[in-house]
């Protein structure tokens, strides 16, 4: 069985939101107990990761460390056509991951105890960030 929806997230800006919830209602929705569960932003300046969803700390630490690594308004940035967050977005999502596949066990997310799912927003500006999800299994 195969099954896919499209889930809508707006954003605050830039950071992280537990996006583990809507993809799991999706996932109880295809009503599969093993398998498979792609999700996919369909954005340039956006990602997805798996981490820690105890401690908001770690997720701040992250963001910390992307902010030293890809500075807003490098100077070695060209494409600045929205603004100085705009290159230094790409690059952080091209370092994270737009793509996710997770195991699906017993009808849910097989994650590890202290994983989440977090789209990761890296323009500073809120937006609304599509997420497609595809569910397989049986």
């Amino acid at each position: 069985m195969i099954h896919q929806e499209e889930l809508h997230i707006a954003t605050r800006g830039r950071g992280t939101d537990d996006v583990t919830g809507q993809v799991q209602a999706v996932l109880s929705e295809a009503e599969i107990t093993v398998g498979t569960c792609n999700v996919f932003v369909a954005h340039t300046s956006a990602s997805l990761v798996v981490t820690e969803n105890a401690d908001p700390q770690v997720r701040r630490d992250l963001e910390a460390w992307l902010s030293r690594a890809v500075p807003d308004g490098d100077p070695l940035f060209r494409h600045t056509a929205e603004g100085p967050d705009d290159m230094p977005a790409h690059v952080r999502a091209a370092l994270l991951e737009t793509s996710v596949t997770l195991p699906v066990s017993r009808g849910r997310l097989a994650l590890g105890t202290w994983q989440g799912l977090f789209l990761f927003e890296h323009r500073l500006a809120p937006h609304t960030r599509r997420l497609i999800v595809t569910v397989v299994g049986a």
